[in-house]
């Protein structure tokens, strides 16, 4: 019997080894061999050969017993080693398989959150500047104000609808239809605006959209 015992455990040590070199080959993606790795998978495969004989006692099965003598039986709990051995493989694939799919899935809505932050800096970057006092504003401001009579008429009213209006950033459509004026002519006149740095234009999720800045605001109280 303690020839058969020690032969089990030979037996459960090997077989243990070999299971962690199958599971190392299986699980390294590196063409250079990780000693570390190898000997982590080894130390695992042996470890849970070492758990079939409580395994098989928890079920009541006699097959340690029975392989004594028997090449069959003896056969069969190599098997039951060696499948137990490669086990960890199953759950560390798909371990790893939720884990870069979950790292893809976060990364995916992190760099469109950063796309929608991007967004909302550029759409709210006009409105901090406007409303941000500067300390050297009345030394910039000398010399450079705006000229009132560098506006024909139709500039002036679409500048006034773009400070006068309910929105900040405003659509074509909706500065054609408040400035009574044709798209083709509202085109040209703020283009003719953003060229005198009396408007802006940003791209939203809307689409572009149109602003006055600090210049045109200051051009229409010196109008008024």
């Amino acid at each position: 019997m303690t020839g058969h015992f020690v032969s089990l455990v030979f037996t459960m040590l090997l077989v243990g080894a070999a299971g962690g070199v199958i599971n190392y080959f299986t699980l390294s993606t590196r063409h250079t061999s990780d000693t570390g790795l190898l000997a982590r998978c080894i130390m695992l495969g042996v470890l849970m050969t070492f758990l079939v004989p409580f395994v098989l006692s928890v079920f009541g099965s006699t097959l340690i017993v029975d392989s004594e003598g028997s090449p069959a039986n003896l056969l069969n709990y190599v098997a039951i080693c060696l499948a137990i051995a490669i086990s960890p493989r199953f759950f560390l694939a798909n371990v790893s398989d939720s884990v870069l799919s979950e790292t893809r899935v976060t990364s995916t809505k992190v760099d469109m959150l950063q796309y929608q932050l991007k967004q909302l800096q550029e759409e709210l970057l006009p409105l901090i500047d406007t409303e941000t006092e500067d300390d050297n504003l009345t030394e910039m401001s000398m010399g450079n104000d705006p000229d009132p009579n560098e506006l024909d008429t139709t500039s002036s009213k679409v500048l006034k609808t773009l400070g006068c209006g309910r929105f900040i950033y405003r659509s074509l459509q909706g500065l054609c239809r408040e400035a009574d004026t044709d798209e083709s002519t509202m085109v040209k006149t703020l283009g003719f605006l953003t060229l005198k740095s009396l408007a802006g234009r940003i791209g939203g999720r809307k689409g572009v959209r149109w602003y006055i800045t600090e210049r045109g605001r200051k051009l229409i109280e010196i109008r008024v």
